[in-house]
């Protein structure tokens, strides 16, 4: 299972809202995508983690799928 977690504790930490990265070309159905642990393109990920000036391992996490 995908987890966003990281971002958000990420973007605390560096002081970046929502809006700012709605501001910097993070549209809004992507960040609803975030929000509800969606999948994102690896394209997002990177300028997600170039806007926060951090890696992937401070954006996303992921957790074994306890139905599989």
């Amino acid at each position: 299972m995908i987890d966003y977690g990281p971002l958000w504790i990420t973007m605390e930490k560096k002081g970046v809202s929502q809006y700012k990265l709605m501001k910097s070309g993070i549209d809004y159905r992507t960040m609803d995508q975030l929000r509800n642990n969606k999948n994102i393109t690896a394209k997002t990920l990177e300028k997600l983690c170039t806007l926060l000036e951090c890696t992937p391992n401070d954006v996303i996490t992921f957790k074994p799928d306890k139905d599989k």
